[in-house]
């Protein structure tokens, strides 16, 4: 199906489109705000569109779609925030001039904001190290369950993480 859309078969591009389209949303959830996750599909797909003919080798489009997905969250991370580039390189730079216990109490307050049925699974997988099945024992939940509210408790945590970054980095500049 990739070759044949890498060779211009607009059908096969179609198919192509469709068939990535739930494997791009499932990326973009892990690397972006919750509030991007739709623009940033519908950016990855465009271009898609756009530059697949321009791809060297079909092998290379799994890697290719994901790291593009991967670059729109930041890219779409940085409108949000007003950051550019440069000022990424600053966070960074910011980032590793904290110590490791302003760090630690960062991320308690970042614990701390979250509901307690989200705050209660990170706990259990992240500092008792339960694994999912032990967790959705423990909490009467499916281990679906238990694994979607685990990924959104750290999701929600990231978005804390980010905006008191944002608030204070604010400052820092």
């Amino acid at each position: 199906m990739v070759e044949a859309a890498w060779q211009g078969e607009p059908a096969a591009l179609d198919r192509l489109l469709r068939a990535c389209q739930p494997d791009i949303r499932r990326y973009a959830y892990r690397h972006c705000l919750s509030s991007d996750v739709d623009d940033a599909v519908q950016e990855t797909l465009l271009i898609v569109v756009r530059r697949l003919r321009a791809l060297r080798t079909v092998a290379a489009f799994s890697g290719w779609l994901f790291t593009v997905v991967r670059r729109e969250c930041r890219r779409l991370e940085r409108r949000v925030f007003g950051l550019d580039a440069l000022e990424e390189i600053r966070v960074e730079e910011w980032l590793a001039t904290r110590s490791d216990e302003t760090l630690r109490i960062d991320l308690v307050q970042a614990l701390e904001s979250l509901p307690a049925h989200y705050r209660e699974v990170v706990l259990l997988r992240d500092f008792e190290q339960l694994t999912l099945h032990e967790i959705a024992e423990r909490l009467a939940l499916t281990i679906a369950a238990a694994k979607s509210r685990l990924h959104r408790a750290r999701e929600l945590m990231r978005e804390y993480l980010i905006l008191s970054i944002a608030h204070i980095f604010g400052d820092f500049l």
